[in-house]
């Protein structure tokens, strides 16, 4: 195992080639999606001029007026999401089971491959680098390390399920399905190791609006997800054409 931006990296996981040019791992998001980066990049490519991305003096724009703005938007919440994981992995709780750490451990490789799918996939249209705050986490806690997995978790799934009718083409709605599925996996796995049972359980999100009465998972609306996970991310983030 090497490190890269100090993240571990398994040659079987991830390569530090461009996904556009080797095959990641069995545990990629590319495997799980079937579908080709470049393809997505070659379009995308295209778009940057007109969308101002990115500007590190006021921070990073969302423009939701196409589909690149809403792959943006989820490039932005697994930035956040790889960030967290890959730092309970390398240090976690010491009241971890080993079950738990194993698990911890392929859920980061899970979320740095839907992270760095996206970020190819964007290619020159991709926002930058967030910069995130985990001050008010305490990564030795079990429950807090817990419960903020559920958190992220719960929240990403609404955010991917409330982004879907903003999506136009159906190529990139299957991508979002695909990756949504995997996320909803997590959540009900965090859910169950904090209470067992709990795992479609969506009452932490009903200030939000929220709840799985007729047994769905929640939609949220970009600007509710983004005010939830500001509380992480010290970068500015600009949202136009909501």
């Amino acid at each position: 195992m090497t490190m890269k931006n100090n993240e571990p990296i398994r040659k079987s996981e991830l390569q530090e080639e461009s996904l556009f040019e080797k095959a990641v791992g069995r545990r990629s998001f590319l495997q799980y999606a079937g579908a080709s980066a470049a393809g997505i990049a070659l379009v995308a490519a295209g778009c940057k001029k007109d969308r101002g991305y990115p500007d590190m003096n006021t921070g990073v724009t969302l423009d939701f007026k196409d589909d690149f703005g809403v792959l943006n938007y989820a490039y932005a919440l697994e930035q956040l999401e790889a960030a967290f994981y890959v730092k309970v992995a390398s240090a976690p709780p010491a009241s971890f089971t080993a079950a738990q750490k194993a698990y911890f451990q392929d859920i980061q490789f899970h979320e740095i491959a839907h992270r760095e799918f996206f970020k190819a996939a964007l290619g020159t249209a991709a926002i930058g680098s967030l910069e995130v705050n985990f001050d008010s986490i305490d990564f030795t806690s079990a429950s807090s390390v817990l419960g903020t997995a559920m958190a992220f978790e719960d929240l990403g799934v609404s955010a991917y399920n409330g982004a879907g009718p903003r999506i136009k083409s159906a190529t990139y709605l299957l991508l979002a399905g695909k990756i949504v599925s995997v996320e909803a996996r997590h959540a009900a796995y965090v859910r169950d190791l904090i209470s067992n049972g709990s795992f479609a359980d969506l009452n932490s999100l009903a200030p939000l609006g929220a709840n799985n009465a007729g047994g769905l998972d929640a939609a949220l609306t970009p600007d509710k997800v983004l005010a939830t996970a500001g509380k992480y991310i010290k970068t500015k983030i600009n949202v136009i054409n909501l």
